[in-house]
Parts: C-alpha cells; structure tokens; sequence
C-alpha cells in the first residue's frame, strides 16, 4: 500500500514538474520575442497571446466551453 502511494505522488510531481518548465520555457521565449523582434511592444504581445490562447482553447472542439468553468 505504501508503495503504490509513494509511486503515485512520484508520478504527479514528475508530470507537475514537466508541465511546469514547459511553461517557464514557452515564458522566456515570448519574452525574448517581445524583447528582441517586437521591440519591447508588450501591447502587440499581449494582443497576440489572447488571440493564440484563445485559438488554442477553440480549435480542439470548436467551442470556448473551456472559459465557462473559470
């Protein structure tokens, strides 16, 4: 039982862990973009996050139900 216990959580922290520097990565790359080839416009990086994400969230299943839950 103790076993199966340490195994789950260890599984959870690994993908806790992955996902979280995938986010840092995708973090520090729109920061060099917005830096070095939009020139520091943060306006034109925020925009076109929003759009992004949100094509991200509705191209799957082309609804925004997502957005609902928040």
């Amino acid at each position: 039982m103790r076993k199966n216990i340490l195994a789950y959580f260890s599984k959870n922290l690994l993908t806790v862990l992955g996902v979280v520097l995938i986010w840092r990565g995708i973090w520090h790359l729109l920061d060099y973009i917005d830096v070095n080839i939009l020139g520091g416009n943060t306006v034109i990086t925020a925009a076109g996050g929003i759009v992004v994400g949100l094509l991200v969230l509705y191209l799957p299943d082309h609804d925004l139900k997502e957005l609902g839950r928040l």
